[in-house]
């Protein structure tokens, strides 16, 4: 594997796919940071065949959520998980809205 094969996320059926070290570097944070929190339920990993851990761009988006929350409000795993589970939620009814020209 070259550097950039490491740095960069793979396609898979039009999707871009993240290893846990891309996710981790990207979220500024280690790759146990990732490994507890999908071990946990809180990350959901995408299907993919090598049998590599990978993860899509919602759970690079949720990721990406739950460490800012954790950061900025010093927040333990748990509630940052809620939280983002919140704040997706809101992201889908707002969109639900918008199809409907309500916003």
């Amino acid at each position: 594997m070259t550097e950039r094969d490491r740095h960069s996320p793979e396609e898979a059926g039009g999707e871009t796919l993240f290893t846990i070290e891309q996710l981790a570097g990207i979220c500024a944070r280690d790759g146990d940071w990732v490994r507890l929190r999908l071990t946990e339920g809180m990350l959901p990993a995408a299907p993919h065949g090598s049998g590599q851990v990978r993860f899509s761009a919602a759970a690079l988006r949720r990721a990406r959520r739950m460490a800012a929350i954790e950061r900025d409000f010093d927040a333990v795993p748990e509630l940052a998980a809620l939280m983002a589970d919140l704040l997706d939620e809101l992201d889908r009814l707002r969109g639900r809205l918008r199809s409907h020209g309500l916003e």
